[in-house]
């Protein structure tokens, strides 16, 4: 008999541990087989961690192995992985596996479906490259063929051709024999990936990894990249996760963008897991971005990457004009209008010229709150306690983060009065005023309400790119990668609008989009032109993203971090517990708190007392948080403790539910 330990596919926390079976024939490593388990011995799917192990219990109470799945296994590498995502995140082991193993069954012989399979072929041909192109690729190579295991940032403005550059790197890895992760941060922006690298590398060199393909599709193309098929992944976060053998190359195109962080268990950092993935294989990683992430940059300050810089763009077309518009002015000459004068003329100089323009505001809706003027009471979520917004074209009130909906009250709930009324703007209500000012012209809207599948945000973008659309209005989605060579304005409607978030990283993010959707206008042979509306055009995140200065944003930006020591000077973690009881969450965050400063654990002083999430505050559950601003390198030792604590308590068999993010992209 030989036995073996497994992880049982249970989702409960108290079976989260290696169990002994024992089997008639010898196991792999990372073999999926089906056992007996629990007390009435159903049959559940595990997977083989440790073989050839000795039983430390008595043989008669060992179960044999019912029977082996064939087609679908874990590599060394995977579960390595596993074991150090367990580590450092505090998940169960099965949470590990499921990043890596698709659900479902593989498809019978035949039955097989590829995403994607109506790919329009582009221009296939290799650009020639630009000096810094070509250096940068040289760094990059020289990677590769040493197996120096090294991370760069490629940082390069918009238009300076950095998808050229990860072509010519990924066909190095491939003529090496090796395998590429090729990833970008929203699902939308994979078939626009995809269909130039299968006109470059082939249809069937490619699989595509995201979480809205069907389980089958899913199936396949994980079964194809595992058998080594197809050499190159595309996808979105998820697609970290492809079982790819003899990894050597993966790339985060716009690598600051925050969907690369898990907001859903496990939460894990995309960035992360590439850096432990390639540390298997000495592989190398690229970062690709206009507007590095602070945390990415200072690693390049501290030699954990290396900085690679591409200043012009590709055809050396300038940088687009940008001018700012202070709305304070324009509400002082008496232009009430959600347009200022000067981007209300420039919209129509560039339609009147053939050209189209992009209109941007990150948020959707038509009014973002909904107020008794009376007693000044705001409309918020029964269940979530986040302020609702309404949507026109539903005439209803939505919670942007459970989705619920609910009918706009005549009158007040709290006071009686029939002062209600709708305050802000969304992209819906700019829709209604482009229309109003240009009814000749074709305009469309892309955000979360109209996109509500990938294949209806491949039409807009697609209508967009044959320039059927002449205005295209649109949230953060539009400033994320997107190449249209017609685009002679872009237009941002309120740029202060993610600099009023209660967050650390509000000036970041404000820089970052500003940036990237001014980046789309004058990527053809023209010039383009952005005009930035903002009540606080002064603040330096606006006034360096005007001026395309990534450098003067970054060194004011850093000099902040260090003062309040947020990340990347510290390590924030929030520790949440969730229960159906409001105060078992509470008594154990409490319990939490004085655990980890009875510890004496460095930094314990900025241990912060439970908070109330908003976005969990209702009939369904209750959600505390305690945050800990962790000093730099004490992140493990603060993880152990609270591992340590959550087996503690589980032990007390209650529903209260601890869950650790490490520095989460949101904390509110």
């Amino acid at each position: 008999m030989y036995y073996s330990n497994l992880v049982i596919d249970n989702k409960s926390r108290y079976t989260d541990e290696l169990y002994t079976y024992g089997s008639h024939e010898p196991l792999k490593k990372g073999d999926v087989v089906s056992v007996s388990f629990g007390l009435g011995s159903k049959e559940k799917r595990a997977f083989v961690f440790e073989t050839n192990v000795k039983p430390g219990i008595d043989l008669s109470k060992i179960k044999v192995i019912s029977g082996k799945e064939e087609g679908i296994s874990l590599n060394e590498e995977m579960i390595s992985t596993v074991l150090w995502m367990r580590q450092r995140y505090g998940i169960k082991y099965i949470d590990g596996i499921n990043c890596f193993i698709p659900p479902g069954k593989a498809p019978k012989p035949g039955k097989e479906k590829m995403p994607y399979k109506d790919l329009c072929k582009q221009n296939s041909g290799v650009g020639v490259l630009t000096s810094e192109q070509s250096f940068c690729l040289k760094r990059i190579e020289e990677s590769i063929s040493r197996k120096q295991n090294k991370s760069f940032l490629l940082h390069g403005v918009t238009g300076s051709g950095k998808t050229e550059v990860y072509m010519n790197a990924i066909s190095y890895a491939l003529e090496r024999g090796e395998s590429t992760i090729m990833l970008v941060p929203e699902i939308a922006l994979t078939r626009q990936i995809s269909e130039r690298f299968a006109a470059r590398f082939g249809r069937e060199n490619i699989a595509i990894l995201h979480s809205k393909l069907t389980k089958r599709e899913r199936f396949d193309e994980w079964t194809r990249v595992r058998k080594g098929t197809a050499k190159i992944t595309v996808g979105a976060r998820m697609g970290i996760f492809a079982p790819s053998d003899n990894l050597g190359l993966i790339i985060l195109d716009e690598e600051h963008e925050g969907t690369y962080k898990s907001d859903q268990l496990p939460k894990y950092e995309t960035v992360d897991i590439a850096m432990k993935r390639l540390m298997h294989g000495k592989g190398t990683m690229i970062l690709g971005s206009a507007t590095p992430s602070v945390v990415s940059y200072q690693r390049c300050k501290e030699g954990i990457y290396e900085l690679l810089e591409m200043k012009r763009r590709y055809n050396n077309v300038e940088l687009p004009e940008v001018a700012t518009v202070d709305m304070r002015r324009e509400l002082r000459s008496g232009n009430v209008s959600m347009f200022s004068r000067q981007l209300k003329s420039s919209m129509e100089k560039t339609l009147s010229a053939g050209e189209q323009m992009i209109l941007f505001l990150n948020r959707r809706g038509y009014s973002t709150s909904i107020t008794c003027r009376n007693c000044g009471e705001t409309m918020s979520c029964p269940d979530c306690g986040i302020t609702l917004v309404y949507h026109k074209a539903e005439n209803a009130a939505v919670c942007h983060y459970c989705g619920k909906k609910q009918p706009v009250p005549v009158t007040c709930p709290d006071c009686g009065s029939e002062e209600i009324r709708r305050f802000g703007i969304g992209t819906e209500q700019v829709e209604e005023e482009v229309k109003k000012i240009f009814p000749e012209k074709k305009v469309e809207r892309l955000d979360l309400d109209t996109a509500g599948s990938t294949k209806e945000i491949n039409r807009i973008f697609k209508n967009f790119a044959e320039e059927k659309t002449d205005i295209l209005i649109g949230t953060q989605l539009v400033a994320k990668g997107l190449d249209f060579k017609n685009v002679g304005l872009v237009g941002v409607i309120s740029a202060d609008v993610s600099l009023n978030i209660p967050d650390y990283r509000a000036t970041e993010r404000t820089f970052q989009l500003v940036t990237q959707v001014a980046g789309r206008a004058g990527r053809g042979e023209r010039q383009g032109k952005v005009i930035v509306q903002s009540y606080t055009p002064e603040n330096f995140a606006i006034a360096a993203a005007c001026e395309h200065d990534y450098r003067s944003f970054f060194n004011q930006e850093i000099k902040i971090r260090k003062f309040m020591s947020y990340p990347p000077y510290s390590d924030l973690i929030s520790v949440e517990f969730t229960s159906k009881d409001g105060d078992k969450a509470l008594n154990r965050a409490v319990a939490c708190m004085e655990y980890l400063k009875k510890a004496g654990l460095p930094g314990a002083e900025n241990i912060f007392p439970p908070q109330l999430s908003e976005a969990f505050r209702g009939k369904d559950s209750f959600r505390y948080y305690i945050l800990i601003k962790c000093p730099k390198g004490a992140r493990n030792e603060y993880l152990y403790y609270l591992s340590f604590f959550e087996r503690k308590e589980r032990g007390k068999k209650n529903d209260c539910v601890q869950t650790i993010d490490v520095n989460p992209y949101s904390i509110f």
